[in-house]
């Protein structure tokens, strides 16, 4: 089986058939894939997810896409924290939707490495 923590290459190059969303970073690899899974974007797993001036960037360009996607993935959206600025809503749901994307897509991921290491072995006569 795939070892998502130790591919670094970016997963539209690793993983083709797998869409990466507009609001999530072209070159996001298995291995952010892995981090996020394991501890979230408030980690630091995915730092675009809870960096303020980035996430408000990617809310405003991405925003209906983003909430479209939870709401999707959830049913509604999510309820960010009491109290919550524009900053840390922004963080909020951008953090959600790279989360359930995470989670949605590892399987595919891992079965487009695993394929791609059976195909490198036949070539290589394994």
């Amino acid at each position: 089986m795939a070892d998502l923590w130790n591919t670094e290459t970016p997963v539209l190059d690793c993983a083709p058939d797998v869409g990466v969303p507009d609001w999530i970073e072209s070159d996001i690899s298995p291995s952010d894939i892995a981090a996020i899974l394991q501890g979230g974007c408030a980690s630091g797993a995915y730092m675009p997810a809870v960096t303020y001036h980035k996430a408000l960037a990617t809310m405003a360009e991405h925003g209906d896409d983003v909430l479209e996607y939870v709401e999707n993935a959830l049913g509604e959206l999510s309820k960010p924290p009491d109290g919550a600025s524009w900053s840390g809503m922004a963080c909020h749901y951008l953090s959600c939707a790279v989360e359930l994307w995470a989670s949605a897509v590892e399987s595919e991921v891992e079965t487009a490495l695993d394929a791609a290491e059976a195909e490198t072995a036949n070539a290589e006569g394994r």
